[in-house]
């Protein structure tokens, strides 16, 4: 049986899509490739992939409804998104959706592989987290759950989930913002930052029923979670 870690590829554009395939195959990956949205989605089903690389525009379903579909029963998998688009509402769209990176084309397939890298490490490194307790609320890492003192617990989307985690882990301290977008986001352009900031305002929402918490924004510098 192969260890090669079983990546879901989808790319409408034929030659580009055997391109990055033949590639990442010779950095023995396995590659799926799918042509469009709803083949990559009967893909993900069945052959249980470890990351996605997805197009944003495909046709019969494009990238950001096919990770939207996938992250309502997956909060895990690493998604990556190749796009040509560069509007920030965009951007900002996909990371909301609940993707990890993405890659404006053209792209270097080094810089490809070198996402896909981090994204697995990383990956294996927070799944490893204990379960937190921040002031009244309990926050279970691995599950991407929040719960607030004995009501019904919260599912966290995937990205709330690991920006909330670093936040704790660095609690009542300063986390520097150019530091955590490079880590979550992989760069720390303007397009992350407005993502990172939709974020934050969710998670406060998220957290206010504990009046000790509190995420500050501490200008120039980044964030920081008191509690």
């Amino acid at each position: 049986m192969s260890n090669r870690i079983r990546i879901l590829l989808a790319e409408d554009e034929a030659s580009l899509g055997m391109i990055i395939k033949e590639s990442l195959e010779t950095r023995d990956f396995e590659v799926l490739l799918c042509s469009n949205g709803e083949e990559a989605l009967q893909t993900y089903q069945t052959e249980a992939p470890e990351l996605l690389v997805l197009d944003v525009m495909m046709p019969k379903k494009d990238g950001f409804t096919l990770a939207k579909e996938i992250r309502e029963i997956d909060d895990a998998i690493p998604i990556i998104f190749l796009t040509a688009k560069s509007q920030t509402q965009d951007v900002v769209e996909g990371f909301t959706i609940g993707g990890n990176d993405y890659l404006k084309k053209p792209f270097s397939m080094e810089e490809l592989i070198v996402r896909i890298h981090n994204l697995l490490n990383r990956t294996h490194v927070q799944q490893k987290a204990d379960i937190l307790d921040i002031g009244k609320f309990t926050f279970d890492f691995p599950k991407q759950k929040l719960r607030f003192e004995n009501e019904e617990s919260v599912q966290l989307t995937h990205r709330e989930a690991h920006l909330l985690f670093h936040l704790v882990k660095n609690k009542n301290e300063v986390l520097d913002r150019s530091l955590i977008l490079n880590k979550l986001w992989g760069n720390d352009d303007f397009f992350s930052a407005r993502s990172m900031d939709v974020f934050i305002t969710k998670l406060r929402k998220k957290l206010k029923q504990d009046s000790a918490i509190e995420i500050l924004n501490v200008r120039g510098f980044g964030y920081k979670l008191v509690c």
